[in-house]
C-alpha cells in the first residue's frame, strides 16, 4: 500500500527544486479482487491495483494549477508538481481555493485496518454456494444473472506544504445477488440485495440470500393497480435514493452555483415535516466505509442537515464555508474544481410522534421497495420526479406485488407530507434509515 512518508519527502524535495512554495496532494490506492459466477462455474475473475493522485500548486499570483498522476515515485511526483506549476498560469482567479484551516487539526481515530484477503478459490466457492442456494430456494427462480463477490484494500492520504499529513486504510468485502424468475404466462420477475462488511468472514451472505429470496417470491404473484392517489411507505433504500437524487438541497457548492433547490437564505426554514431528522455522518458506527478526513484534509464529522423539519446545516468545503461565513464540514472532493458530496446519511424521527402507523392494520397502502431510472426520471433543479418502482399493495399486512407502476411528485411536497418515521432502522451501504410514510403520492398503474 501507500508509503505516505516517502511521498511527502518526494514532494518536499521536488517542490524546493522547482521553486514551489505552496502545494497539496491528495491520493488513494485500491487493491481489488472480484469474482462472478454463472450456473456453478466461474464467469469472471478480476484483480486490479488502482492509484490516483491529485496535485495542486499555487504560484506567486496565488492562482492554482491542478494535475493528476498514477506514478507515486520521486520522478512521478516531481513531474506532477512541475505540470501543476505550469498549469497554475491559467488558474481561475475567482474564488481561489485555499488550504483548509483544519488540515492540521486532530482527526478521529479510525477503528478500521487492513485484513488478510481471502484467496480467489475461496471467493469463487462462496459465491457458487450462494448462487446454488438461491436457485434451489424456489422452482421458478431460474437464474442469478447478475452477481458478484469482491474484496478491497483502500488507502487514502492528504498532505500539504504547511506540514499537514494524514493517512488511513481499510478493507472491505461486498456481495451482490440479483435473481430472475421464469413462469409460463407471466412476466419475468427479479429482486436484488447487496451487503458490505470489513471482511469476508463478517459478510452477511445469509442475510443477502434471505432478502433476495423473500422479495423474489413475493413479486411472483403480481397484479395491476388503478391509477390514483395513494398513501405510500418508502423503504429505507427508496427514501435514501430520493435524498441522494436531490442532495443539492444541502450542498453549499450547488447553492452558490445556483444549481440547488435551496438558497443561502434557506437555512433555518421549514423544508420537511417536523417528524424528520437527517444527518450526514461519516463517522457513524454502522458506516463500513468510514472516512476520517476529506479531500482537503478537513476532519469529517456529524453534520445535522434537517432537525425536526428545519434545514439546519449544509455540506461545505473550505471555499464554500469561507464564502458563506461557515465552517468546513469535511465534505470536499478536490480536482480541477473543488466539489462537495455527502458521506453517509442517518435518517431518524424527532422525539415526538403523535401517531404510530403499521402495515399490519393499514389498507390500500403502497410499499415502495426500490425506485428505478433515477438518472432519467428526476429533475433535480425543479424538484420533480416520475419513477417506476418495485413494490407491493398492502392490505392489513398482506402484500401483493404490483405489476408495473410509476410514482410521481415533488420532493419538497414529499418531505412536508411525511406523516410517520418508523423507529426500526435498516443499515445500508449509503446510510442508516427506517421506513418513511408519505400521506399521499400520485401513482400511475398499468
Amino acid at each position: 500500500m501507500l508509503n505516505i512518508q516517502e511521498i511527502a519527502e518526494y514532494a518536499q524535495l521536488s517542490a524546493k527544486e522547482l521553486g514551489i512554495n505552496k502545494y497539496d496532494i491528495y491520493g488513494s490506492s485500491i487493491d481489488e479482487t472480484s469474482v462472478e459466477v454463472d450456473s456453478g462455474e466461474p464467469k469472471q475473475v478480476q484483480a486490479s491495483n488502482r492509484s490516483s493522485v491529485i496535485v495542486r500548486v499555487w504560484n506567486e499570483q496565488q492562482t492554482v494549477g491542478v494535475t493528476t498522476t498514477t506514478d507515486l515515485d520521486g520522478k512521478g511526483i516531481k513531474l506532477a508538481l512541475e505540470t501543476a506549476k505550469e498549469a497554475s498560469v491559467f488558474g481561475n482567479k475567482d474564488n481561489i481555493p485555499e488550504f483548509s484551516p483544519e488540515a492540521t487539526e486532530p482527526i478521529a481515530q479510525s477503528s478500521h485496518s487492513l485484513v488478510e484477503p481471502a484467496p480467489v478459490p475461496t471467493l469463487l466457492e462462496t459465491l457458487i454456494k450462494a448462487e446454488k442456494t438461491l436457485l434451489e430456494a424456489h422452482p421458478s427462480i431460474t437464474g442469478v444473472p447478475y452477481n458478484g463477490l469482491s474484496q478491497e484494500d483502500i488507502a487514502r492520504f492528504y498532505l500539504n506544504s504547511e506540514g499537514a499529513i494524514r493517512q488511513e486504510e481499510g478493507s472491505y468485502s461486498s456481495i451482490y445477488l440479483y435473481s430472475r424468475t421464469e413462469e409460463e404466462g407471466k412476466k419475468p420477475r427479479g429482486a436484488s440485495s447487496v451487503k458490505i462488511s470489513h471482511s469476508l468472514p463478517e459478510l452477511d451472505i445469509d442475510g443477502c440470500l434471505k432478502e433476495v429470496t423473500e422479495k423474489t417470491i413475493s413479486h411472483m404473484n403480481y397484479q395491476s393497480i388503478p391509477s390514483g392517489k395513494y398513501r405510500v411507505v418508502l423503504s429505507p433504500t427508496a427514501f435514501l435514493s430520493l435524498i441522494g437524487a436531490f442532495s443539492n438541497i444541502f450542498n453549499a457548492q450547488n447553492i452558490l452555483d445556483n444549481q440547488s433547490l435551496s438558497t443561502p437564505d434557506s437555512l433555518g426554514t421549514e423544508i420537511a415535516s417536523s417528524l424528520l431528522c437527517l444527518c450526514d455522518d461519516a463517522l457513524h458506527p454502522d458506516n463500513v466505509g468510514t472516512e476520517t478526513f476529506d479531500g482537503e484534509g478537513t476532519p469529517t464529522r456529524r453534520v445535522q442537515l434537517i432537525k425536526n423539519g428545519i434545514l439546519s446545516g449544509l455540506l461545505h468545503s473550505t471555499g464554500t464555508a469561507k464564502r458563506m461565513n461557515a465552517k468546513p464540514t469535511g465534505n470536499a472532493n478536490i480536482g480541477a474544481k473543488v466539489t462537495v458530496g455527502s458521506h453517509f446519511y442517518h435518517v431518524f424521527a424527532s422525539e415526538e410522534q403523535a401517531q404510530k402507523l403499521s402495515l399490519d392494520d393499514s389498507e390500500n397502502v403502497i410499499l415502495i421497495d426500490r425506485l428505478q431510472a433515477l438518472h432519467a426520471g428526476v429533475n433535480a433543479l425543479q424538484g420533480s420526479f416520475s419513477l417506476p418502482f418495485d413494490g407491493w399493495l398492502v392490505n392489513k399486512g398482506e402484500l401483493t406485488s404490483i405489476d408495473a407502476a410509476t410514482v410521481a411528485g415533488d420532493i419538497r411536497d414529499l418531505l412536508k407530507s411525511i406523516i410517520y418515521v418508523e423507529s426500526e432502522p435498516e443499515i445500508l451501504p449509503r446510510g442508516v434509515c427506517p421506513r418513511v410514510w408519505i400521506d399521499e403520492l400520485s401513482v400511475t398503474g398499468e
